[in-house]
């Protein structure tokens, strides 16, 4: 194994398994897995690239130091000669979340300085200038994420919300000078060593291209999966990497869509699906009374099979509000995930073989809850959102970030489970 990803959640995790195996610029990608946990056994030997999916994004700092460690000494047992530590493209994260904490781990257990923080996904509109992070043309304060139910962020500069958790000073690569090419860039990372992390602007894909270049040598960078975009390319210039990426995925068979996302992206796409689809709405209020239950869902798809069903508990920011207001934030994220869980274990079990899933927190409950081991990445559907599927191909899944994903998302989304392009 040459390249190491360790992400903070499962949608996060697809996305840059995503970016690595299709690659960039006619180059090709690497031969990418990804893991649902720390494994508990070797990487297979043609692994070229392999991502560690944990769900650590919002769990206690000590917790998600702890996970990445592991997540770490397994990465390089493998032999792996750069780790990427992936997180969410909108830095998901409070003041006392766990990015600072965790690249500080990282970076002080491989010795790395200078170390790249670049959340920027240029194809899916986050870009990084003078070190603030802007969703489209909004800053992200302004962005919709200053309402985000579990890591609301509420300030754009990602020095300044970084270095409040993190131990180190944190230094800037201004876009004038990544303009300026991959030696300016080398130049002043090596410069800015005595900060272990480093914010790199970041507003285009060439820019990250132009990153990764510049980094074929550090032993971590961290960032969105847009980070990843040019590292490929060094391993297969190399000669150490094939260039063969991902592969082609094809299953058939009963389907569900679950979406746990409050996200405005994901509430439009539920709208588009509802006009032409069943969907169903769960009723928050009657799931903390246990008046609604995981076999309420599971009625409703095996009804409506082979009509692209779709469960939802999206809400908007104020109805989000009301209900943590009245039942505590943790006891509804709590209720929500177990109940998501809960439904995709029985659809499966149950012989549903094509199965989408909106949102990274319902993805990490959903997937731990099918104890899945691997995935391999098959094409993309929208940017940053592949399909992957199980190795013996009983199962293909969609997990999606809650922001990602065209206003059709869905129906394409099964479409490509079943192959078609």
């Amino acid at each position: 194994m040459l390249l190491g990803v360790i992400a903070d959640d499962f949608t996060g995790a697809s996305d840059i398994a995503n970016t690595i195996a299709k690659g960039w610029g006619g180059q090709g990608g690497l031969r990418t897995t990804q893991y649902l946990g720390v494994p508990a056994t070797d990487a297979a030997p043609n692994v070229e690239a392999g991502v560690v999916s944990l769900k650590s994004r919002s769990i206690p700092p000590t917790d998600a130091v702890r996970q990445s460690l592991e997540a770490l000494a397994w990465l390089r047992h493998q032999g792996c000669r750069q780790i990427v530590f992936k997180y969410c493209s909108t830095f998901d994260s409070t003041p006392e979340g766990n990015i600072g904490p965790v690249a500080d781990a990282l970076a002080e257990t491989l010795g790395a300085r200078g170390v790249v923080i670049c959340p920027a996904f240029p194809g899916a509109g986050r870009t990084v200038y003078q070190g603030h992070l802007f969703v489209h043309d909004r800053l992200l304060a302004e962005s919709g994420m200053q309402n985000h139910p579990l890591n609301p962020m509420t300030d754009s500069d990602i020095r300044r919300w970084l270095a409040r958790q993190s131990r180190n000073e944190v230094g800037l690569v201004a876009s004038g000078t990544v303009r300026r090419g991959a030696e300016a860039i080398r130049e002043s990372l090596t410069d800015a060593a005595v900060s272990p992390l480093v914010v790199v602007d970041a507003t285009s894909d060439d820019d990250l291209v132009t990153i990764g270049t510049a980094c074929a040598d550090a032993p971590l960078l961290t960032g969105g999966s847009g980070i990843a975009i040019g590292l490929p390319a060094n391993f297969i210039r190399a000669g150490l990497a094939s260039g063969s990426g991902s592969g082609a995925v094809a299953v058939d068979g009963p389907e569900a869509i679950l979406a746990g996302s409050c996200s405005g992206a994901t509430r439009g796409q539920i709208d588009r699906h509802a006009a032409s689809h069943p969907v169903l709405a769960i009723d928050v209020d009657a799931v903390m009374r246990d008046a609604t239950t995981a076999r309420d869902i599971v009625s409703f798809v095996r009804s409506n099979e082979g009509r692209a069903p779709l469960a939802y508990s999206s809400g908007t920011p104020d109805e989000v509000r009301r209900l943590q207001e009245r039942y505590g934030r943790d006891a509804v994220a709590h209720k929500l995930d177990a109940l998501f869980a809960d439904t995709a274990r029985m659809l499966v079990e149950g012989g549903v073989r094509r199965l989408v899933v909106a949102g990274g927190e319902t993805s990490g409950a959903v997937v731990s809850a099918l104890n899945l081991d691997a995935l391999r990445i098959g094409s993309e559907i929208d940017p940053g959102v592949p399909v992957l599927a199980t190795e013996n191909g009983s199962l293909a899944l969609v997990l999606k970030s809650g922001n990602f994903g065209a206003p059709d998302f869905f129906e394409k989304a099964l479409g490509s489970l079943g192959g078609q392009a």
